[in-house]
Order: structure tokens, then C-alpha cells, then sequence
């Protein structure tokens, strides 16, 4: 940077700080703006405790923050006369946006020719695959945004973007097939974070699978499967659509004919735009980067699926518990799911108590559930009730969706066909 640049960037922070010493009232203005958007240490130190003494209720003033420094034996680092300077180089405070946004777009610049270096020496890292070096770099440039910070609106401004949403008949939510759901629900919403648990066997796979492949008709849906390959997945789709027998599709024990109506079946599938990742050791990262270029590629998804969370490679950070590191993981999915407006499925485990004594599940048989309980928009668990289990074609399976934030609670009983990897609804129970 030019030293007339960098003059221009410190005459802007100085704007700002000198504002703040003129109304400290200007702090809830600003509040977009970090202290790292600085280029000048002594700036970012001084903007630091500005913002410690506003939410100590404190004075913002020459005296309060002199006293700070003293109190914490840095007024060597400090002198009164240049908080004199800040507080006279700012006449007034009219202009405080327009410079704070200056200080905010020249340090977003600079954290970008940073953040180049940055990548530039991972590449001399030893990476053990390409997607760790990818993710590694995606968690680089997700550092780079800014600490946004919604702002609240008043209803005569909104007034013309809700009535537009009122008129505007492009629904937001994505039928899933399943017609008594669908009618209850109207569907899986975009924004929103699902999650669907249960106990090994009982047919999260094979549940989602179905769901996965109408929603597609919706737009492009993303699967990230950690614990099947991708023929296992289609063996079950395939058994489905042809009722072929699930055993008999996976050990190849096909007759000519049979094939040929897989193939009728798979010319119609892959008109669908379904895309399957079979790898495990999936970061979060990985799949906000590969949600974001398909967006680009192919406009707005219908639903990103992830089988299953806890088996996600989860970074942890030093001195962090497994428990935050997952929290991690389930707030930047719902992030996903909002800022590309299509809906996120996330299987899940539950705990091995939760066999014990079979009963409704509950939220804290979602196994490492706290944060989980928090973020999801929807929370679903198949089960399976010792006490409705009287079909003779398949497994009574319990469809109990324990949390809606825009559906409240509901119950569904479901038949698994587990012959063709099919489920069926069937009447609620009297």
C-alpha cells in the first residue's frame, strides 16, 4: 500500500474515533464495524475500550478511556494529547457512516491480499488429501466476512417487501412425497435445518433416500453419504422403484429381464438432478464450499443431506470439547440452509440408552444433543413401537416430528418395506 493510502485510511479510523469522543451515542451506528477493521494498533486498542465502556454503561470520553489505559498499565502506550487530537479532527458526527464504512471496506481489502499469502503458504503444508487442503483454505476465507450484524427494521420500511412477499406465489417450501406429512406440513421449508435421528436399522438411509429423490424434482439436492457407497445407495433405489428385491439387487442374482427394467428405471433417474458424494471424514466446510459452487452452477438447491453428523470429520480447537465443535457444525449448517435458501437434512445418531426401554424418543436421546436441540428448525425421530407392530407386509416404524418451528408437533405411522427399501404411510392409530 502507498503511503498516501495509508495516510487515507488513517485519516478515516481518526474520523470515526474522534466522532465517538463527540457523541458517544454513535457506538449503536457503528456497530458493524470490529476492531480489527483497524490498520493502526493504538486505533484498534482505543476502539476496544471504547466499546468495553458502552456496554459497561460507562462514559465514552477522553477521561474514562485515559483511566482504562492507566488501570491496566499501558498509559506509556497512550497519551492524552493524541485523544485530544482524535476528538478535535472530527467536527461533527454527520459523516461517522460514511467513514466507518470506508475503515471497514479497506480492511476487508487488506485481509484479502493477507488471506492470499496465507493460502499461498498451505500449499508448502503437508496435507494428507486435497480435501483436507481445501478445507483448511475454505476455513481461511470464511475469516475473511465481516462480523455482520442483522439490523433492525421498522415496519413502515418493510411495508412494500412484505406485501411483495404476500403476492409472490413461488412457494417456499418442498413436498417430500410422503401425501399425509405433506398435507400437514406442506413439505420440508427452505431455510431450514432438519435433522433426522434414530437407532442403526430402523431406515434413516432408505427413509431419506425416497424423500430425496421426489424432492429433486424441486431442484438440484446434494448427499453426502459417509457410510454407504454409491451402489449401495442406488441398490436401494432401484429395489424401490422396480420392486425388485433389495437382496437380490445387491448380490447381482438378476435375470435379463430385470435388468432391463433397472435400466428403464435409471434412464428416468438420471433425468433428476441428484448428486452423491460416497466418501467419508465430510468437513462442514467441504460442503459449504461444494453447496456454494452448485448454486452458482445450477441456480438455487432443493435440500444439502448429510448421513451422518457424527461421523463428519469435526475439527476441535484447542481446549474445545467435542460438544462445541459440533455446535460449530450445526450452526453453520443452518448458516447453509439460510444463505442458500434451500433446506439442510442432517441425520443423526441416537444414544445406545435409547434401546434400553423403547419408548417415544425424546431430545436428549439425540446423541451429543445439546446443541443440536438448539439450531434445528425441525427435528424428526423414526422409531419403532413394541406395542404397534401388527403388519404383516413390514416394520411398523414411527414417524415423530418432535420439533416444527413453523409446524409444531406431529405423529406419523409409517410401514417399512425393507424387502424393497419402501416406506408407506399408513392410518394414524385410533
Amino acid at each position: 500500500m502507498s503511503s498516501i493510502g495509508v495516510i487515507e485510511d488513517l485519516s478515516a479510523e481518526q474520523s470515526v474515533l474522534g466522532a465517538v469522543f463527540l457523541d458517544p451515542n454513535v457506538l449503536d451506528e457503528i456497530v458493524f464495524l470490529e476492531d480489527r477493521d483497524f490498520i493502526d494498533v493504538t486505533h484498534q486498542q482505543i476502539y476496544r475500550v471504547m466499546r468495553w465502556l458502552q456496554n459497561k454503561d460507562k462514559p465514552v470520553d477522553i477521561v474514562t478511556v485515559t483511566e482504562l489505559y492507566v488501570q491496566n498499565n499501558k498509559a506509556d502506550q497512550l497519551s492524552v494529547a493524541y485523544l485530544t487530537k482524535l476528538a478535535d479532527s472530527c467536527p461533527t458526527t454527520a459523516n461517522v457512516l460514511y467513514y466507518a464504512n470506508i475503515v471497514r471496506s479497506k480492511a476487508i481489502r487488506r485481509r484479502g491480499v493477507e488471506m492470499g499469502e496465507q493460502i499461498k503458504a498451505l500449499s508448502r503444508d503437508d496435507f494428507d488429501t486435497d480435501d483436507d487442503y481445501f478445507s483448511a483454505v475454505e476455513s481461511l476465507v470464511s475469516e475473511l466476512r465481516p462480523d455482520e450484524r442483522g439490523k433492525m427494521k421498522n415496519l413502515l420500511d418493510v411495508r412494500k417487501e412484505y406485501f411483495s412477499y404476500l403476492m409472490d406465489k413461488r412457494v417456499n417450501y418442498i413436498e417430500t412425497g410422503f401425501s399425509q406429512f405433506d398435507t400437514w406440513a406442506k413439505g420440508l421449508y427452505r431455510g431450514d435445518l432438519v435433522v433426522l435421528a434414530g437407532r442403526p436399522s430402523v431406515g434413516k438411509t432408505a427413509f431419506s433416500l425416497q424423500r430425496l429423490e421426489y424432492m429433486a424434482k424441486r431442484g438440484p439436492v446434494l448427499m453426502y453419504s459417509q457410510e454407504m457407497d454409491l451402489e449401495q445407495l442406488l441398490d436401494r433405489i432401484v429395489s424401490r422403484k422396480t420392486s425388485i428385491p433389495f437382496n437380490r439387487v445387491k448380490n447381482k442374482d438378476l435375470t435379463p429381464q430385470e435388468l432391463g427394467r433397472i435400466e428403464e428405471v435409471y434412464n428416468e433417474l438420471e433425468k433428476l438432478p441428484l448428486h452423491i458424494q460416497d466418501s467419508s471424514g465430510v468437513t462442514i466446510e467441504e460442503v459449504r464450499a461444494t453447496a456454494r459452487r452448485f448454486k452458482r452452477q445450477y441456480g438455487d438447491l432443493a435440500v444439502v443431506a448429510v448421513d451422518y453428523l457424527q461421523i463428519m470429520k469435526i475439527n476441535r480447537k484447542k481446549n474445545q470439547s467435542r460438544a462445541e465443535a459440533i455446535g460449530e457444525v450445526t450452526q453453520a449448517a443452518k448458516q447453509i440452509a439460510r444463505d442458500l435458501n434451500c433446506c439442510f437434512l442432517l441425520l443423526s445418531q441416537m444414544n445406545r440408552d435409547s434401546d434400553k426401554a423403547p419408548k417415544k424418543p425424546t431430545f436428549s436421546d439425540l446423541k451429543e444433543s445439546g446443541s443440536i436441540e438448539q439450531d434445528a428448525d425441525v427435528i424428526e425421530f423414526l422409531w419403532v413401537d413394541a406395542n404397534d407392530n401388527n403388519e404383516q407386509q413390514g416394520k411398523v416404524v414411527q414417524h415423530f416430528v418432535a420439533k416444527g418451528r413453523n409446524t409444531g408437533l406431529n405423529e406419523f405411522r409409517l410401514l417399512f418395506r425393507g424387502w424393497k427399501q419402501q416406506f408407506l404411510e399408513l392410518d394414524k392409530r385410533k
